[in-house]
C-alpha cells in the first residue's frame, strides 16, 4: 500500500471524551497518592508536591508522547486515520499499593528509629525513587519473556492477587472516604454507578466521569460553608507547588532499604507486564496491531525514567484501548493528556486540583476501577478457577488489617509488640496477622496458582508451587515477621519469631509432598467436576 501522502487525522471531536477520561484516571490516582502520603502518614506536603508527583508525571508525559508517536507509526503504516493510540497512565493498584505497603511504612519505620520527619521523609523518597528503578528494570527484562511468564503461572494466579488488591486496597480505602462525606460522597458514587456501570448516558450525552466530579465538587462548595457536611471547610488555597523534574542518583541513598520491599514491588511489575500483554492483545482485536514488545518496552522505559527523575508510581498501558477506540479518540487524547499531566507536576497546578476535589468525590471512580479489576479476574479465569481466585483475596485483606492495626494512633508500639509475642497455645493471632500480610502480592499469586494447579489436576505443578512458598516463607520473602515487610535469616530471629518461618515453612513442604504422593492415586487422574 503507497502510504506516502497520507495524513493522520489525529485529533477529532472523540480525544476530547478521551483526554477527560484519561486525565481523571491519572488525577485520581496523583490524589489518593497525595492523600494517602499527606493524611494517612503525615507526610511532609511539600516533598510530595515538589518532589515525588513532578517526576511521577514526567513519567505519564514520556510514555504518552511515546504510544502517541507509535499511533502516528501505525495509522501511516495502515494508511488509515481509524488508528487509537494505547493510553498510558498512573498504574492504580500498584500506586496505592506502594503508598500504602511501602512509601508509608517505611516513613513510619525511619521515624521510629529516630530520624526526624524531614529526613525521613527525604529518606523514604529515595527509597521510592529505588523502587521505581528497580521496577522499570525488572519490566525491562520481562518485558521479553512476558509471554513466558503468562504461560507458567496460571491465569488465577496473575489476576486473582490484581483482584485481591482491589477489593482490599483500591475499593476498601475509597469507600471510607465515600462515607466520610456521605452526601456528596454517595451522589457521585451513584452517577458513577448510573453512567459506568449501568452504561447509562447522562442527559445531553454529558461525560458520566466529569458529571460526577463537576457536581459532587460544586455540591461540596456550596453545602461545606453551611456546615450541612457537618465537617469543618477551609477554602482552598491558590498553592501552586513548583518542581521541574532533574535526573538524580538519591534512588542510590535508599536502594539497600527498597530491596527489603522487593517482594512487593516485583509483583506489581510483573502484573502490569501481564496487563500490558492483555492490553495489547485487545488493541488487535479493536484493529489496532502494536507490537507487544514495543507496548512493553516503553512503559518500563516510563516507569524508569519516572523513578530517576523522583517518581515513585509506575506507568502502564490502561485496559481500556478499544473503550477509547469506541469513544472515537485517536492520538489526540494521549499527547494532551501527557501534556497536561506532565505540565502539571512541573507547574504545580495538579497540586491545586489535588487539593481542590474533595477525595470523596474522585473516590467512585476508584470504586469502579475496583469492581473492573475483580469482574475481570473472575471472567477471564476458567469458571473453575474461581475459588483460586477468591483465595487470593484473603492476603491482601490481612495487609489491608495490618496496616490498620499497625497504625500507633490505634495500637501504641509498646501494645503491639506485647501481641506480636503473647504465650499461648497457638501462635500469636498479631504475628500471625502481620506474617499473612507480609509479600501479600507474591503470596495470593501462588495461592492461587496452587489452588488452580490442584483443579487442574496438576498436583506436582501445585507442589512446586508449594515449595516456592516453603522457600520464600523461610527467608521472609512472605510471611515474614518483622512488621515492615523485612527478608532475614531465620535462625537470627528472637526465638519466639522463629516460629513463623520454620513452622509455616514446614506446612507448606508437608503439604507439598503430600500433592506429589496424591499425584500417583486414581482420584487425581479423574476430571474435575463442580459435583462433589
Amino acid at each position: 500500500m503507497n502510504t506516502s501522502g497520507f495524513k493522520y487525522k489525529w485529533f477529532v471531536f472523540g480525544d476530547v471524551n478521551g483526554f477527560f477520561g484519561l486525565m481523571f484516571d491519572n488525577i485520581t490516582v496523583l490524589s489518593y497518592l497525595a492523600g494517602l502520603l499527606i493524611f494517612v502518614f503525615n507526610f511532609p506536603a511539600d516533598i510530595v508536591y515538589g518532589r515525588m508527583i513532578p517526576g511521577t508525571a514526567l513519567g505519564v508525559l514520556f510514555g504518552d508522547l511515546i504510544y502517541t508517536y507509535m499511533a502516528f507509526a501505525l495509522a501511516k503504516k495502515k494508511g488509515t486515520s481509524n488508528v487509537t493510540a494505547m493510553p498510558l497512565g498512573l498504574d492504580t493498584p500498584s500506586t496505592i499499593g506502594i503508598a500504602l505497603t511501602v512509601l508509608g511504612p517505611a516513613f513510619l519505620y525511619l521515624k521510629g528509629k529516630g530520624m526526624n520527619v524531614r529526613d525521613a521523609a527525604m529518606m523514604t523518597w529515595y527509597i521510592g525513587m529505588a523502587t521505581m528503578v528497580l521496577i522499570g528494570i525488572i519490566k525491562i527484562v520481562f518485558s521479553f519473556i512476558g509471554g513466558w511468564v503468562q504461560k507458567i503461572v496460571p491465569q488465577a494466579g496473575l489476576l486473582g492477587s490484581l483482584a485481591g488488591v482491589g477489593l482490599g486496597l483500591i475499593g476498601f480505602y475509597p469507600l471510607i472516604d465515600i462515607f466520610g462525606l456521605p452526601i456528596i460522597g454517595l451522589i457521585a458514587l451513584g452517577l458513577i454507578l448510573y453512567t459506568l456501570v449501568g452504561k447509562i448516558k447522562l442527559p445531553f450525552n454529558f461525560p458520566g466521569v466529569f458529571g460526577a466530579i463537576a457536581i459532587g465538587t460544586i455540591l461540596y462548595y456550596i453545602l461545606a460553608p453551611l456546615g450541612i457536611l457537618g465537617v469543618t471547610y477551609t477554602p482552598p488555597a491558590a498553592n501552586f507547588n513548583m518542581g521541574f523534574p532533574l535526573p538524580s542518583l538519591g534512588f542510590v541513598n535508599g536502594f539497600w532499604e527498597a530491596l527489603k520491599y522487593l517482594p512487593i514491588a516485583f509483583p506489581f511489575a510483573l502484573l502490569t507486564i501481564v496487563g500490558g500483554i492483555n492490553v495489547t492483545e485487545s488493541a488487535k482485536v479493536a484493529g489496532d496491531d502494536y507490537k507487544t514488545r514495543d507496548i512493553l518496552l516503553t512503559e518500563a522505559l516510563s516507569t524508569l525514567v519516572a523513578g530517576l527523575f523522583g517518581g515513585v508510581a509506575q506507568t502502564t498501558p490502561y485496559i481500556g484501548q478499544p473503550a477509547y477506540k469506541a469513544m472515537g479518540s485517536r492520538a489526540g487524547y494521549t499527547l494532551i493528556t501527557g501534556l497536561f499531566i506532565g505540565l502539571g507536576g512541573i507547574l504545580g497546578y495538579i497540586s491545586f486540583i489535588v487539593e481542590l476535589i474533595p477525595r470523596a468525590v474522585l473516590a467512585p471512580i476508584l470504586i469502579f476501577v475496583a469492581f473492573d479489576i475483580i469482574g475481570q479476574a473472575f471472567k477471564a479465569c476458567p469458571a473453575r478457577h474461581s475459588a483460586a481466585v477468591a483465595f487470593a483475596f484473603f492476603p491482601t485483606l490481612a495487609r489491608v488489617l495490618q496496616l490498620k492495626l499497625s497504625n500507633t494512633e490505634i495500637i501504641p508500639t509498646a501494645l503491639f509488640d506485647k501481641l506480636m509475642n503473647l504465650p499461648g497455645k497457638t501462635l500469636p493471632e498479631m504475628l500471625v496477622i502481620v506474617a499473612l500480610g507480609n509479600g501479600f502480592i507474591l503470596t495470593a499469586m501462588l495461592w492461587a496458582a496452587f489452588v488452580a494447579a490442584i483443579i487442574d489436576r496438576q498436583l506436582k505443578k501445585s507442589a512446586v508451587f508449594l515449595l516456592i512458598l516453603a522457600a520464600f516463607t523461610f527467608f521472609g520473602i512472605i510471611h515474614s515477621v518483622i512488621p515492615e515487610g523485612s527478608m532475614y535469616l531465620p535462625w537470627t530471629l528472637p526465638t519466639a519469631l522463629q516460629r513463623i518461618p520454620y513452622q509455616v515453612g514446614t506446612g507448606y513442604l508437608i503439604l507439598a509432598l503430600m500433592m506429589i504422593a496424591l499425584s500417583f492415586t486414581k482420584g487425581s487422574k479423574e476430571e474435575y467436576s463442580e459435583e462433589l
